[in-house]
């Protein structure tokens, strides 16, 4: 977003800052004039007005922090929990309002308003997410999301915005290389262009980054880094017809190859060294491919009617071959047996076993929304009705290696399985949803319903197969209301909804997540300072503790009940643009308050398990949603130079759901269990800008270094990322 320099006091709907924005792009504002694909926030003036609370991160705020972490660039929205599990954010875990977040799978995840998770109804929780450092934009809609888009709406929806086609002739590229030698690059060009046959344009964009890691492996010359591959073809054409219309395609497609283990190492090992890794992760590694399309259909008849359409079909490849046991004990048990670490470490011979899950996604659908603007008397109305079909399956497939220790660090191979099937989930969902918004005066209404039926199938390893059916509903209204040009007030009640996965559902009735969420908030906005004060309350029922990386025999159980409520708050000001300073000094402060306990009996209590629900009884808190996350940052924008400083702090919380409880007789504890610390973390950027075409960056990530355990899951603790420096250059033409 660009700030303009103009002083309007007397304007109070007038530009934001542009850090965090609570606003979004002008693609939903513009669409009815531009034909440019729906957004899920929409625009800067509508942000306003909008019934739910919501988030807008720009492209400028992710590129003067230079993240490439998407934990990074959430970890200032309020109301939005990540848990770190590599330190570079390939492997995201986001909670919205204190839903599970492994694997970020209570979250529908989007990309230019598709469905973007693998298998977003069979296998939500897989290992492919959006990278944000090639994104124009990120959406995060935490209240009034439940109806228009599913299927997970008990956390919310994240929606990323690919590079867009410019309007001209236009070259972007920036370069940086850092600590632990990181290379990133994002590079694209574009044009549009008026022809005889209407207007054209199309987009060019590759993406890349590699780093050797920064965990060393011991016994080994093998890193524990990364390399990712990610070019994309974007493609509109408005034709000269009658009609206004537009039709646009895209493909992307990601390579992704990193060494990266699910196993960490015991509290005492990470306190010496929260770099280490143990030599029997030496074979970990992951390889994915991803391959993802859609060809849109947009049509204004009149300035009353408009049509989005859209086909789209995404692929999905990855093989995770993990150490998962040593000496025929669970890694997470393992690391609290002192025999056990010691093979790990390789200074003790034993066998272990690596298992290879190899993963094929495949989904398709065709999706359609239609908006209807009319009025009624004094009351005008925008009617959206939506229709989806959608498709998706996972096939999965295991192969087992048992290697043997020779206690000086070696391992050699004794075994292996080979390939075998270990079954198929699919699902086939048909959702329509209906919503109003409703607008007179000040005063906006949005009623709406959303309802999805889904035929769904298992097959097992053996090739019996199960069928059944579910249905999923939402709903929910929200209203906001103009006190004046500066100050909203705004507020919702919306029931959410989360399926579990095929197998779940048909071998063991796991029935639906749901929840009851109410929300009410402030805004204010002027040109110069904006701020949002929100309440929440959710009621979760029928929690789902999910299978992701758990490996845990009875998958995707319910999780008995839990209420989550809070206060998120987000103040921005520029001193600079409100005294005409000539220069910008942007500052903003970012908090959240929560309290998220379970209230009922909790299924896993007494048969044990090692899900991240596990003992979670009345009063324990949920593991991974902290009491306080804060974030504060000040930055100084001149035409030559700027610079920007980040804090970003988490409290402490949970593993598992049994908090500090001991675990019932006869159940071994694990690493899972205990405690995260909280953690305190500082971020720098600076940037001189050489001419209007060339700019010279520079920062450093995690300035004073400081490390604590960020996750316990899947295997047991492991850090946040060390200090990393880094230094690049970014062009423009």
């Amino acid at each position: 977003m660009k700030r303009t320099r103009t002083r309007k006091k007397e304007s109070c709907a007038a530009a934001t800052l542009g850090i965090i924005c609570l606003a979004g792009t002008a693609h939903g504002q513009d669409a009815l004039q531009t034909l440019e694909p729906l957004t899920v926030v929409g625009g800067e003036e509508q942000i306003f007005r909008l019934p739910g609370s919501a988030a807008y991160v720009s492209a400028e705020e992710i590129r003067q922090s230079n993240f490439t972490n998407i934990n990074s660039v959430l970890a200032k929205v309020p109301g939005v929990y990540v848990r770190d599990e590599d330190g570079f954010g390939n492997f995201p875990n986001i909670s919205l309002r204190g839903a599970d977040g492994t694997r970020s799978e209570k979250v529908t995840v989007m990309e230019d308003g598709i469905l973007t998770a693998p298998s977003p109804y069979s296998a939500p929780s897989a290992y492919y997410f959006p990278r944000v450092a090639r994104m124009e934009g990120v959406e995060i809609l935490k209240g009034s999301s439940q109806v228009r888009y599913g299927p997970h709406t008990t956390g919310g929806v994240i929606n990323f915005l690919s590079t867009s086609v410019p309007d001209d002739s236009k070259f972007y590229s920036r370069s940086t290389y850092g600590s632990h030698n990181t290379f990133f690059n994002h590079t694209w060009y574009g044009d549009s262009m008026d022809t005889q046959a209407g207007r054209v344009g199309y987009l060019l964009e590759l993406h890349a980054q590699t780093s050797d890691g920064f965990r060393d492996i011991d016994f080994s010359n093998r890193d524990s880094g990364f390399d990712l591959f990610e070019p994309m073809l974007k493609f509109f054409w408005e034709p000269n017809t009658a009609l206004k219309q537009r039709i646009e395609a895209k493909v992307g497609y990601t390579s992704f190859d990193a060494n990266e283990t699910y196993t960490g190492v015991t509290e005492a090992d990470l306190a010496a060294n929260p770099d280490r890794r143990y030599a029997a992760t030496q074979f970990d590694r992951i390889e994915s491919e991803h391959w993802r399309s859609y060809i849109k259909w947009i049509a204004e008849p009149s300035d009353a009617l408009r049509f989005e359409s859209a086909l789209y079909y995404n692929q999905f490849e990855r093989n995770w071959d993990k150490l998962d046991q040593v000496a025929g004990t669970s890694l997470h048990q393992a690391l609290l047996n002192p025999a056990r670490v010691a093979v790990l470490k390789g200074s003790a011979p034993g066998n272990i076993r690596s298992t290879a899950n190899l993963r094929e996604h495949e989904s398709y659908g065709w999706q359609n929304q239609a908006n209807f603007r009319f009025a009624t008397g004094q009351l005008e109305h925008d009617l959206a009705a939506g229709l989806r079909a959608h498709y998706d399956r996972v096939d999965a497939f295991r192969e087992r290696t048992i290697y043997e220790g020779n206690g000086l660090g070696g391992f050699g191979f004794a075994s292996a399985t080979g390939m075998q099937p270990n079954g198929i989930n699919e699902a086939f969902a048909t959702a329509v949803y209906l919503e109003d918004e409703i607008t007179t005066g000040a005063l906006t209404l949005r009623p709406g319903v959303r309802y999805e039926w889904l035929d769904i199938d298992y097959t097992n390893a053996a090739g019996t197969s199960l069928s059944g059916d579910e249905s999923l509903f939402a709903a929910g209204i929200g209203a906001s209301y103009e006190l004046n040009q500066c100050n909203s007030i705004f507020g919702g009640v919306y029931r959410g909804v989360a399926a579990p996965s095929p197998q779940a559902y048909l071998t063991q009735g796991t029935e639906n997540e749901e929840s009851l969420g109410y929300e009410l908030g402030f805004r204010h906005r002027t040109e110069s300072f904006n701020a949002e004060v929100v309440g929440f309350f959710t009621d979760f029922s029928q929690l789902i503790s999910t299978d992701a990386g758990f490996g845990f025999t009875n998958t995707n159980q319910n999780a008995g009940e839990a209420e989550v409520y809070g206060v998120e708050a987000l103040a921005q000001y520029d001193a600079g643009l409100d005294r005409d300073w000539g220069f910008g000094v942007p500052v903003y402060v970012s908090a959240t308050w929560t309290q998220a306990e379970f209230t009922g009996g909790n299924s896993l209590i007494g048969g044990g398990g090692d899900a991240i629900y596990a003992g979670g009884r009345a009063g324990n808190e949920i593991p991974y949603v902290p009491e306080w996350k804060l974030a504060a940052g000040i930055g100084f924008s001149h035409e030559k130079w700027g610079a920007n400083v980040d804090f970003i702090y988490v409290g402490e919380t949970w593993g598992t759901g049994f908090n500090g409880d001991p675990r019932p007789a006869g159940q071994a504890p694990t690493t899972r269990d205990g405690e995260i610390p909280s953690l305190f973390l500082v971020n720098l950027g600076v940037h001189y800008n050489v001419n209007e075409n060339i700019k010279l960056l520079a920062g450093v990530h995690n300035v004073f270094d400081e490390q604590e355990i960020s996750s316990r899951i899947p295997e047991g603790p492991r850090a946040n990322a060390p200090r990393m420096v880094f230094a690049g250059v970014e062009a423009t033409f």
